[in-house]
């Protein structure tokens, strides 16, 4: 084990660009991919933008449990790297690959099964669901690849080897960014896939990416050692990953069960509303994957520093984390509210379609400075292995806020005012948020000795 980790020396604010910089970086790039993903299946028909924006919340589920997986292994991971001990750190490694193994195996018999009844539960159209099936059938039978990608950028994460994380992520996006008109298109003499060959160019990304990701950690990363030989599941393990890991999972996943709810109350306004929604869905994450990029540094950072006692790094971090994260959401709400109209003409070219789209995007992007102060704060909840109170924020602003008042604000048949609840949501949910952040300063942090 490295004797002196960069999280425990550097100073905080060269140690949160060190540490978010890459990934940050990688995410965005992640997040320019799903942009491009629908741009390119937008040129196809509005409804094959309709039935990947309807299959996006089960492709978006595995994100989430692969997400909440590799956070419970890496907030673990930190902590045990803070506190010297290097058979818990290898234990938390291996034990973590395994079960990110257990549930590739889950997400492919879910995905084989039920991925028809799953668009049909949206939509009547044949055609969106046929094409929703098939693209949603792809990306869970080859889940190894956004399960090994994920849990692996973790590892690396989680030790301060971001940069190589940062290496992997790019390769799985950007040969995604590639693949995507070559296979949609026929290009260079490929055969013409439309949404299927979205999904082939996603799937070969993530296994690439995954691959990549795999051979860093092996290669570079000095504080876990992988001795697969004399690895045993370990039950005490699991449950540490997961009293962490699940509640994490749950709340990675509100995001694809929020865009469920919505979309069954949009579509009885029209399937445009639902293609709306989903291309704010990819759009937002330019906004966001910043503050979720900085959030993944910050929990490795906190979960390290509480491993160690320092209590002043934890605070300096999350001041720090909130100074950037007011930036980049700032930037963002000034973008979406002037230049709305111009991203959108790129994905809707319905001039009724585009016109509803301004006023959703201009009400719903009032909300992204609020947003990001409850991601960091949700980011230090995990890191202190609170998660559960992390998943209580973020199911009220998701799903106990904003879905029953879409659904009430639907009642008065005003697409606009559906919209709304988002506000409403985001409001709430910071006011409980920040009331939950002071008590656990003051009974954990405040207690720790520098």
């Amino acid at each position: 084990m490295e004797k002196d980790n960069i999280m425990g020396t550097l100073p905080i604010n060269k140690l949160l660009i060190t540490i978010s910089g890459p990934i940050i970086i990688s995410m965005m790039i992640q997040a320019l991919y799903n942009v491009v993903d629908s741009f390119f299946v937008a040129k196809i028909s509005e409804d094959a933008l309709a039935a990947v924006s309807l299959a996006f919340p089960m492709q978006n589920i595995m994100i989430g449990v692969s997400t909440g997986t590799g956070i419970g292994i890496g907030a673990n991971l930190s902590k045990a790297l803070g506190e010297k001990n290097q058979k818990r750190v290898n234990d938390f490694a291996l034990n973590g690959i395994f079960l990110g193994l257990l549930s590739v195996l889950f997400f492919m018999i879910l995905g084989v099964t039920t991925a028809k009844s799953f668009m049909s539960m949206q939509t009547d159209v044949d055609n969106i669901i046929e094409s929703g099936t098939v693209y949603l059938r792809i990306c869970t039978f080859f889940s190894a690849g956004i399960f090994g990608e994920i849990i692996f950028q973790r590892l690396l994460q989680a030790t301060g080897k971001t940069f190589y994380s940062m290496l992997g992520q790019l390769t799985g996006a950007l040969t995604n960014i590639i693949l995507d008109p070559i296979l949609i298109f026929g290009l260079f003499g490929m055969p013409k896939l439309g949404i299927t060959g979205a999904a082939i160019a996603t799937v070969i990304g993530q296994i690439g990416g995954a691959a990549v990701t795999v051979i860093f950690n092996l290669k570079v990363n000095r504080d876990i050692q992988f001795n697969i030989r004399k690895f045993k599941p370990s039950v005490s393990i699991i449950k540490e990953i997961y009293s962490i890991g699940v509640p994490a999972m749950i709340n990675n996943s509100l995001m694809p069960i929020m865009a469920f709810g919505m979309n069954r109350i949009l579509i009885g306004f029209s399937t445009s509303a639902t293609a709306i929604m989903g291309v704010y869905i990819k759009l937002q994450s330019f906004i966001f994957m910043p503050v979720i990029g900085m959030n993944n540094g910050l929990i490795s950072i906190v979960a390290f520093n509480y491993g160690s006692r320092k209590k002043d790094r934890i605070i300096g971090s999350i001041k720090m984390a909130l100074k950037y994260s007011l930036l980049f959401t700032g930037a963002g709400t000034v973008a979406f509210q002037i230049f709305t109209g111009n991203i959108l003409r790129l994905f809707l070219a319905e001039t009724k379609t585009l016109e509803m789209g301004v006023v959703a995007f201009r009400i719903i992007s009032i909300t992204f400075i609020i947003s990001g102060f409850t991601f960091i704060l949700c980011a230090v909840f995990q890191a202190l292995g609170k998660s559960i109170l992390s998943l209580i924020v973020q199911g009220l602003r998701q799903l106990a806020l904003l879905l029953p008042m879409a659904y009430i604000l639907s009642l008065l048949n005003n697409l606009d005012m559906v919209w709304l609840a988002f506000p409403f949501a985001d409001l709430i949910a910071l006011i409980i948020c920040l009331l939950i952040y002071l008590k656990i300063s003051k009974k954990i942090i405040h207690k720790l000795e520098n």
